[in-house]
């Protein structure tokens, strides 16, 4: 690289640069939001007894934050040469399973007692690369470590969750998303106003990940991050304008209800999946009668269904509010 190149590289705007890698947790110790998993993830590196592990849990909660940090914790400046990432979404075969984690476990090395292989989105692996997995689990297992990662532990073997010891990591709190986003914004210098950081916990629904994202995004249109500036950059509706939508069902006036619906599709772009997603987090402070809110729940889960397997999105969705309507409240 020329003198002038790096000299362009190191004038480069701060804003350039991932925030969500810039601030991910190096250690366990700066975890947010799962101090009962990291306390036992401790224990086990203070023991040095670290046995196969399984992440459960949804996205940007701090599953792949942690194995990292196991590695560094585990291994310190030569945790790369000692621990190997596969995403299994994308090397779904058996072929993945018998050769690189084969080749991986199988070299030898010095001055620990075992390697870490992580395979993320283990779910996404098929039945027969995780019966050859089980295998190579036994086969390495007197100097192989494996942490698995899943959404949804339900698609993990049992002859493989049996091996491991499973960790559930839940959506992250609201206050831990709000420190970690006035952590960022007073480093950064940005000035985030107390509705603009509410609009991002909404937002982010307990995803960290979703959370920086977004602040990174927002921070660039303006001196300020609101409300207004995070809704528009992630897409997402406002709560009460959901709520509004949904009560003019209710009370009978569908015509209403559908232009508001048309309002967040075409106008704001805002995805059918997504605003069933804020309906069925958001049901429940629509301050409705239980009857309302399991009538509302029902039709959700419905829409959600058809829309999954297919269906036109904002079809299901006028369809769902056109449901609501024709039982108005009494």
């Amino acid at each position: 690289m020329s003198e002038s190149e790096a000299a362009e590289g190191d004038s480069r705007p701060r804003g350039r640069e991932v925030w969500i890698e810039k601030y991910r947790p190096q250690t366990l110790d700066d975890v947010f939001g799962q101090e009962h998993i990291v306390e036992r993830l401790e224990s086990y590196i203070a023991k040095d007894d670290l046995p196969h592990l399984l992440f459960a849990g949804p996205a940007g909660v701090g599953k792949t934050t942690c194995a990292t940090a196991i590695a560094k914790e585990v291994y310190g400046d030569e945790w790369r040469e000692n621990f190997l990432e596969l995403n299994a979404s994308d090397e779904r075969g058996i072929d993945v399973v018998r050769d690189r984690i084969k080749n991986f476990a199988r070299v030898s090395f010095g001055g620990f007692d075992y390697r870490v292989i992580f395979l993320d989105e283990a779910d996404a692996l098929t039945s027969d690369a995780q019966s050859a997995l089980r295998r190579t689990m036994e086969q390495f297992s007197n100097n192989t470590r494996f942490i698995l990662s899943c959404n949804y532990s339900s698609q993990i073997i049992d002859p493989i969750q049996s091996r491991c010891a499973v960790f559930r990591f839940a959506p992250l709190s609201d206050d831990a998303v709000e420190d970690q986003i006035r952590a960022i914004a007073a480093n950064e210098g940005i000035e985030v106003t107390d509705d603009g950081v509410d609009a991002l916990v909404y937002a982010a629904a307990g995803d960290m990940r979703k959370a920086i994202n977004g602040l990174q995004a927002a921070s660039t249109t303006g001196d300020t991050v609101d409300e207004e500036a995070v809704y528009a950059i992630t897409s997402t509706a406002r709560p009460e304008t959901v709520q509004e939508m949904v009560r003019k069902a209710l009370d009978g006036d569908f015509t209403a209800a559908r232009s508001q619906l048309d309002t967040l599709i075409t106008e704001e772009g805002i995805a059918g999946g997504d605003i069933i997603d804020q309906l069925h987090r958001s049901v429940w402070e629509f301050g409705l009668a239980d009857r309302e809110a399991v009538r509302v729940m029902d039709r959700i889960g419905e829409a959600d269904y058809r829309i999954t397997v297919g269906a036109n999105e904002q079809v299901q969705l006028e369809a769902l509010l056109a449901s609501l309507a024709l039982e108005p409240e009494e």
